[in-house]
């Protein structure tokens, strides 16, 4: 008495559907994702323990490179006129100042925009004089409530090197 086999059918599965939805998650990435904006100048920030987290927008930037140069970066939206069209835009706007205008530049900066938070990012290498003369510049302007950039310690105690 001989088995009979079944006949076994084969099972075909049709990728089209997942691959579309693949490349539209793609795109719809992106097309959405923002890129943290190029920075005036890069600095070596010093380390500190202070784990606080800056808001994305609203922001002047006051950056000290090793050099001591001080340049001041902020957003702000304008108009402009594209295929005569008028389109609102965000635009960076950028200047290498010196500590006798450094507050007068963060002054035009918030009146711009008055919910704007001043973040100073030093290099590590920055001489304590010029830090010394921006933060007595915005005291006689009176803008006193200012963050200092820095790095986590944390990390470096983590992978080993920061102990003992």
């Amino acid at each position: 008495m001989g088995i009979k086999k079944k006949r076994r059918i084969s099972i075909r599965i049709d990728m089209t559907p997942m691959v579309d939805i693949a490349f539209l998650l793609l795109i719809f990435y992106m097309a959405t994702t923002q890129f943290k904006p190029p920075e005036a100048k890069a600095v070596t920030l010093p380390r500190s323990h202070s784990q606080i987290k800056l808001p994305d927008k609203d922001i002047i930037n006051v950056t000290v490179s090793k050099k001591d140069s001080i340049y001041v970066d902020f957003l702000q939206k304008e108009t402009i006129t594209i295929d005569g069209n008028e389109v609102s835009t965000t635009v960076r706007k950028y200047a290498e100042v010196d500590t006798y205008n450094v507050s007068a530049v963060i002054n035009r900066a918030r009146a711009i925009n008055t919910r704007a938070l001043i973040v100073i990012k030093a290099d590590k290498e920055a001489s304590f004089g010029v830090m010394n003369d921006i933060m007595n510049s915005m005291k006689e302007n009176h803008l006193t409530r200012f963050l200092i950039i820095t790095d986590q310690e944390r990390e470096l105690a983590a992978s080993g090197a920061g102990g003992a």
